[in-house]
């Protein structure tokens, strides 16, 4: 269930998929996107000439393949406290000064993504925390996991303690051995409903669910 641990000295990597899959989803992503602007470039083209398809089919496809470059380069670190993502340039979040923090549950293509989303100096990073989909799937390993909720308990406010506390159920159930539908992070996600691409869960419910877990 969980990825190899990865570290070097204090920098942690937080990488949820392993870097030959990411790839190949940025390959079929960029694929895709091909597939889509020559058919909208050939219909643009039969109606307003040569040109203009080329144009229209360049305009859909080139937001498209930067998006999959993107995600093909992206990987994700902790030092100490802080969160640094890198694709084309790098963005860090100290998780101990962060403004603000959110779970956000993503539904893309059958598979459910977990992430801890953190604000903070006017950045943003997702830190997805596991992906399932059907009664199976990936999390972040169980030294990460520990490493992020003693960074998250240190901040020492309501935010940093529930989700430090989730975190540390999570590890409880793994220990257990418990199935993918049984915990934590599982459950919380089966929360959001179904038919967005994106959404994040409102804090009570978050602390409410966190609560009620043994």
């Amino acid at each position: 269930m969980s990825p190899e641990d990865k570290s070097t000295g204090d920098k942690l990597s937080l990488d949820l998929l392993d870097k030959v899959t990411v790839r190949k989803r940025a390959r079929m992503v960029a694929i895709g996107g091909l597939m889509v602007a020559l058919a909208f470039g050939a219909i643009v083209g039969f109606i307003g000439g040569r040109w203009a398809g080329i144009i229209a089919a360049l305009i859909v496809v080139l937001p498209v393949v930067l998006l999959a470059m993107s995600e093909a380069r992206r990987t994700v670190w902790l030092e100490g406290t802080r969160v640094n993502v890198r694709a084309f340039g790098t963005r860090t979040v100290d998780l101990a000064t962060a403004d603000s923090l959110d779970l956000l549950v993503t539904d893309l293509r059958g598979a459910r993504t977990v992430g801890l989303f953190v604000r903070g100096n006017k950045k943003a990073i997702n830190i997805a925390l596991s992906m399932y989909s059907g009664v199976g799937g990936r999390e972040l390993g169980i030294y990460q996991l520990r490493r992020l909720a003693d960074a998250l308990a240190a901040r020492g406010d309501t935010p940093g303690l529930v989700f430090s506390e989730l975190l540390v159920a999570q590890l409880r159930a793994e220990a257990r051995g418990l199935a993918a539908p049984e915990r934590p992070l599982y459950r919380l996600g089966s929360l959001a409903p179904t038919g967005r691409m994106a959404q994040k869960l409102h804090p009570d419910a978050v602390s409410k669910f966190v609560t009620s877990l043994e």
